[in-house]
């Protein structure tokens, strides 16, 4: 039976930081670590950028071609896997939310936009010169996790913010992420659909736990996601699905109840109407 195995960041080699982070080269974690080119996940969050080489790479089954300038960043859960070309180079970071928030205080990883579940797009390409100057943050990102300096965690984790406050602003303006009422919404959504898509599927619950109307929250997600409530929601069960079907831990039937469908044939009906075909074969065609 195929499973798709959940690695937390001790199976990596770690520095001597902590056991919460994990940061190198992307030849060198190849080198160590081959078996992340097999699809897996992590508990963690993960950031990649790759400053030569080629390839693609496959986050939740969608497929995004790798080149100079290919960045990408992953909540935990999310499954991925690469195909690479030899010559690929880069960076690869591994952290944990809470060794992030604790040390930050009012800061939430999961503020950033490039790490919002609900309408995440998890690549970001950068232009040459935008290469250039991000490129130092990694460089010296390793040799700080090499040295035994004092304050050495916290200078990583300065370099670490830093890189994401530039990635926020590339990746705000190339998604046309601008402040926005609608986003602290979009956000609280996003919160209140974690906690209960396997159980709620109706917009009004949703609409209720935010305090607006069903027709605000619709309006919300149109004008912000270019979706309905109901296709939100629906995203978000099919997205656990289709992770459910790809491991093989459980049969189609167990998949729909524990996503709140005690209809097998329904489950099927609409997991086919949004793509294409059932479940059963949907695990055929990626196992």
């Amino acid at each position: 039976m195929a499973k798709y195995p959940i690695y937390n960041i001790q199976r990596f080699n770690c520095n001597a930081v902590n056991s919460s982070l994990y940061i190198n080269t992307f030849k060198n974690h190849l080198i160590t670590h081959s078996f992340v080119e097999e699809p897996h996940r992590h508990n963690s969050y993960v950031l990649v950028f790759f400053t030569q080489g080629s390839g693609t790479h496959e986050i939740d089954f969608d497929i995004f071609d790798i080149k100079p300038g290919s960045m990408f960043f992953m909540q935990p859960g999310q499954i991925h896997h690469w195909h690479l070309s030899e010559d690929v180079e880069g960076y690869v970071v591994f952290y944990s939310q809470e060794f992030y928030n604790l040390y930050f205080g009012q800061k939430d990883i999961a503020d950033y936009p490039f790490y919002s579940a609900v309408d995440n797009k998890p690549e970001l390409v950068l232009q040459t010169a935008e290469t250039l100057t991000i490129v130092p943050y990694f460089e010296r990102l390793i040799e700080e996790s090499q040295s035994t300096q004092p304050w050495q965690k916290d200078f990583i984790l300065n370099l670490l913010d830093c890189i994401h406050i530039q990635i926020a602003r590339k990746y705000e303006k190339s998604n046309l992420h601008q402040a926005h009422a609608y986003n602290v919404k979009i956000k609280a959504f996003e919160t209140e659909l974690e906690k209960h898509y396997k159980t709620e599927k109706a917009p009004s619950f949703y609409a209720a736990q935010l305090h607006i109307t069903l027709k605000h929250l619709n309006r919300i997600c149109n004008e912000r996601l270019q979706k309905t409530t109901t296709e939100v929601i629906t995203d978000r069960v099919l997205l656990e699905a289709k992770r459910m079907l790809f491991d093989k831990d459980f049969t189609v039937n167990e998949i729909a109840l524990r996503l709140g469908y005690e209809d097998y044939s329904y489950f099927t009906r609409l997991f086919k109407k949004h793509t294409g075909i059932t479940p059963s074969n949907f695990r055929t065609t990626k196992n």
